[in-house]
């Protein structure tokens, strides 16, 4: 039973799975890289001032974009054979790995940085810095890369005649470390600050009626952000968490299969927040409407 267990396969994908690919991932990966690349833009080249926020910002569009970047080679794992490299497929996996959680963390950082603005407001100028957001984004890069280049060269689940694909149903045993420190750590901090947020502004309301308008869409964006990341992260921190319970209670082929076909849909989630966060982040900031009103984007120019 052990040893038929451990040769379950789970390379190929069904028609119905592979269509869905198709008609999901080319969308998502030109707009992903129409939106991050023009976000990119205007961070680097129009903005004439940089920020703890701007930083942030650029640390998060480029995260972005390596993401995007793999979403072409995880479309060609799913409807063909890999028959590429084993160590290209291991350098699209640590791109992914990587960037997924350097989002993920940016976010969250995005998050914190604008709880200490709001409710820490005399004191934020002394707490954060751009020297020290930048800072910051370079213990993240230093910190994700190190893992993520231990979590695919010490993996042996790829071939080459696979990838994005467990061969072997042996549980991964640093997947709850993933789920709790790259998962539910930043959605407490995440939503611990947009309470702090939410309650702050809930306050502005009360002490300035005439500030409604702009706390409303203020308030609308701190949820939107929130709700986003729980969509696109939640589902896919549950896969990895049921994969390695069943894994490790030696579940049937069948049971897995459903499992990894559940995560599969789940990356799906997670790649979307690339072009989530274009909507909820870039073109949400004021400064970046002024920059597109200036250039005459008309469609994208909103009143303050």
């Amino acid at each position: 039973m052990e040893l038929n267990r451990s040769f379950c396969s789970f390379t190929n994908q069904s028609l119905p799975f592979q269509t869905f690919s198709l008609i999901t991932y080319i969308p998502l990966f030109i707009f992903g890289i129409i939106c991050n690349v023009l976000a990119l833009w205007i961070f680097c080249c129009k903005m004439q001032r940089w920020t703890v926020t701007t930083l942030f910002m650029v640390n998060l569009i480029i995260a972005d974009i390596l993401v995007v970047l793999t979403l072409p080679f995880r479309l060609y794992a799913t409807v063909y054979t890999w028959e590429l490299s084993s160590e290209l497929c291991k350098a699209v996996l640590s791109f992914y790995f990587v960037n997924m959680y350097m989002s993920i963390f940016t976010i969250t950082a995005i998050a914190f940085d604008r709880y200490l603005a709001i409710r820490h407001t005399m004191k934020y100028k002394n707490l954060m810095s751009p020297l020290k957001a930048f800072v910051i984004c370079c213990i993240f890069w230093i910190i994700f890369i190190t893992v993520g280049a231990f979590r695919v060269l010490a993996s042996s689940d790829y071939t080459l005649t696979t990838c994005f694909q467990k061969e072997h149903t042996y549980p991964f045993n640093f997947s709850l470390v993933f789920v709790i420190v790259g998962f539910i750590l930043p959605l407490l901090i995440i939503s611990f600050c947009s309470g702090k947020v939410l309650m702050a502004l809930r306050v502005i309301t009360q002490l300035h009626s005439y500030r409604q308008s702009s706390v409303k869409k203020a308030v609308k964006i701190v949820i939107a952000n929130l709700v986003c990341f729980i969509v696109c992260f939640l589902p896919i921190h549950v896969g990895y968490t049921i994969r390695f319970v069943a894994e490790s209670l030696k579940a049937s082929c069948y049971i897995l299969e459903k499992v990894n076909e559940f995560i599969h849909l789940a990356n799906f989630l997670a790649s979307l927040n690339c072009v989530l966060d274009s909507m909820c982040y870039y073109f949400a900031a004021s400064e970046v409407w002024d920059v597109l009103s200036k250039q005459k984007f008309r469609l994208l120019k909103c009143k303050s």
